[in-house]
């Protein structure tokens, strides 16, 4: 199993970093889109690293258009020569249209036709098809010598497509490289649900497991003593209670025979009782979602849990010093 860090918005120190984290032992180097650009610190990371693997976990992919993504995802690719993994995710309807003023219908066909857009604008650079795709969503049909990248010796960047629901898990399973899993989920849904959808999407495709990679940032505890696992704990219950509120994520709460909770939290948290509802998170929940120890201790309990369904993970919310760093590498290698 790999381990992924994640890297620094602050461009300044992105590079540096990067290299540190590289020389450490981490086998990725993962970039969100929140209050910055995903892509800036990647392309430091790839000036200051020579083998680490670059993600964003994840880029927006309705706020831009495939053509745009096609074009960011190619230059990393090269740039990196070969080792970017285009880590995408839908957001939601709220932000589409309301942040980035751009459409959002039927998320998971529109996601669908996207990344294959990707592919035939991809496949018209590298493989020099003609680009005629015509969707419901997109249509590329132009693309002249002028526009055409010529450093094309790394080919397309894998595609890592994040979902929670079967539908969007699906579409990951046929037309991605990759899942991102997001951090609130349980051993439970990933065996009885996602997996499930990916090998209904694999079928579609005529893929199998193969060279598809499955990440999940397990949710983690971290404390030398009692004390700090305490304080820990107590953030973790607010966490998880966060995501629990949404009723998009009760599935999740429904394969550990929680979802009673669901709707409680739901109402709190329109009431602003946001600390209050990590109370709602009982013990038996909590185990059901994090690990807690120290660094090697969460290691292993990951690979014990997950060592069979997993190929990439992290230490979700944690940080980690550059000793317990290596411990929580070797115990999810060894």
């Amino acid at each position: 199993m790999k381990v992924d860090a994640g890297i620094t918005s602050d461009l300044d120190h992105a590079g540096a970093q990067a290299r540190a984290l590289e020389e450490l032992g981490y086998a990725g180097l993962k970039s969100i889109e929140t209050a910055h650009d995903p892509f800036f610190p990647l392309l430091l990371a790839a000036q200051n690293t020579q083998s680490v693997d670059l993600i964003t976990g994840i880029a927006v992919a309705f706020a831009r258009s495939p053509m745009t993504l096609a074009n960011v995802g190619h230059d990393l690719n090269a740039a990196s020569k070969g080792r970017l993994k285009l880590g995408l995710g839908s957001q939601i309807r709220p932000h589409i249209k309301k942040r980035f003023s751009m459409p959002w219908s039927a998320p998971a066909a529109r996601m669908r036709e996207f990344i294959l857009a990707m592919h035939a604008i991809w496949d018209t650079w590298y493989e020099d098809k003609p680009l005629e795709f015509l969707g419901k969503f997109y249509t590329h049909t132009l693309m002249t010598p002028f526009f055409s990248p010529t450093n094309i010796e790394f080919g397309r960047p894998k595609v890592h497509l994040a979902a929670v629901g079967p539908l969007m898990t699906e579409v990951a399973g046929e037309v991605a490289d990759g899942l991102l899993v997001h951090g609130f989920t349980t051993e439970a849904y990933l065996r009885d649900v996602t997996l499930p959808a990916l090998q209904r999407g694999f079928a579609k495709a005529g893929k199998s497991r193969g060279n598809f990679e499955i990440a999940y940032p397990v949710f983690s505890i971290k404390g030398r003593d009692e004390k700090e696992i305490a304080i820990e704990t107590k953030k973790m219950r607010e966490q998880i209670a966060f995501y629990g509120s949404t009723p998009a994520y009760k599935p999740v709460l429904d394969s550990i025979g929680a979802s009673d909770i669901q709707p409680e939290l739901n109402a709190m948290s329109k009431q602003g009782r946001w600390e209050a509802m990590g109370d709602v998170i009982d013990d038996a929940v909590l185990d059901k979602f994090a690990v807690a120890g120290d660094a090697a201790t969460i290691g292993r309990e990951i690979k014990s849990r997950y060592g069979d369904i997993i190929d990439r993970t992290s230490a979700a919310y944690t940080e980690l010093a550059s000793d317990e760093a290596q411990d929580f590498i070797s115990a999810v290698s060894e």
